[in-house]
């Protein structure tokens, strides 16, 4: 994001603070076995960069002094080989949330933000799913506590959210289009879907997209995320997603 002379609002530096945070979502969800592959500890220090244009990269720390912009956590290669996987993933997502906060209030004291721009802007931020609660599931955990009242995935919420009505289908499960004539428990599955994040984006559930979970880590995802359409999810008996799917080709390997 470049001042340009021009006045910047909280609302700026969030589209900026959201996209760059799509951006590493990816690297660390969808992307992760690519992701997996760049960060050699053989390497030097490396960053993981989210960018303004959701997309991500892993490159080496910039050499100017000071840099334009708060650097990330250095070195996360160096790390990947001696931890659990999802616990280095787990670190290198607490790092990235410090970085994006640190970036969105460098651009806050840049564009002269007050107090209240200031907490309009962490409002904002605050009202997402850090990365680290994305990476991890908690986001999802903390939907269910929201919701106790919901059943669990095998019995009523799994068949409402199924595309076939048959409790015992054995098709990946996916939100249908909303039945006008489905009055019971639709206010409260109505607040389940309204609460339910996107494992890849971390967006919040929309009636009219397509969704689809996957049957390893019962996570949900856009379907456009992982590039599954609706005519190739009814081929599909059980859904992996790209995360879960390169850790079972990592484990065999």
């Amino acid at each position: 994001m470049d001042g340009g002379g021009t006045h910047r609002t909280p609302e700026d530096v969030f589209r900026d603070f959201r996209a760059r945070r799509a951006g590493m979502i990816k690297a660390l969800t969808t992307d992760v076995e690519r992701f997996y592959q760049q960060c050699d500890p053989e390497k030097e220090n490396l960053c993981l960069y989210g960018l303004p244009n959701e997309t991500w990269e892993v490159n080496l720390p910039a050499e100017e002094v000071p840099p334009e912009l708060p650097e990330p956590a250095l070195g996360i290669n160096f790390a990947r080989d001696g931890m659990d996987e999802k616990d280095w993933l787990s670190l290198v997502a607490v790092h990235s949330d410090a970085w994006l906060l640190a970036v969105a209030f460098y651009f806050g004291a840049r564009f002269g933000f007050d107090k209240e721009s200031r907490k309009r802007l962490f409002s904002m931020i605050n009202n997402l799913s850090t990365i680290y609660e994305v990476v991890t599931g908690t986001a999802k955990k903390q939907v269910k506590e929201k919701n106790p009242k919901s059943s669990s995935k095998s019995n009523k919420s799994g068949t409402k959210l199924s595309r076939q009505p048959e409790p015992n289908s054995r098709g990946p499960k996916m939100p249908p289009p909303k039945d006008e004539d489905d009055s019971g428990g639709e206010e409260e599955e109505g607040e389940e879907h309204e609460n339910a994040l996107c494992g890849a984006c971390g967006d919040n559930y929309g009636q009219d997209e397509f969704w689809i979970c996957c049957d390893a880590c019962e996570t949900w995802f856009h379907g456009k995320c992982v590039k599954i359409t609706p005519a190739k999810a009814e081929h599909i008996k059980h859904y992996k997603c790209p995360n879960c799917s390169s850790s079972s080709k990592r484990a065999r390997a």
